[in-house]
């Protein structure tokens, strides 16, 4: 399992991946801030984006702080830095 860090803007005009930020990636989403409903839009992004089912994926740490880092089961730090930065 590796883990990675997203930092999160809530409440975009689209949900995206924005690219590097820091020592992890920038996430938009267009779901609001509200009773975890931009959790779960950054896990079911990240799964599409690195093409995982959602059950791979695990909001680890910070779950009210924009800056999370979450759990991917089945692949390498390597592996998904490739399938992000693409």
């Amino acid at each position: 399992m590796a883990r990675i860090v997203v930092t999160v803007s809530p409440g975009a005009s689209r949900s995206e991946l924005a690219g590097r930020h820091g020592d992890g990636w920038k996430v938009r989403v267009a779901a609001p801030p509200e009773r975890g409903r931009a959790n779960e839009a950054v896990l079911d992004l990240l799964a599409d984006v690195l093409d995982l089912p959602r059950s791979r994926l695990a909001l680890v740490a910070s779950r009210s702080a924009r800056r999370k880092v979450v759990e991917v089961a089945g692949l390498g730090l390597d592996e998904i830095a490739r399938r992000l930065d693409r």
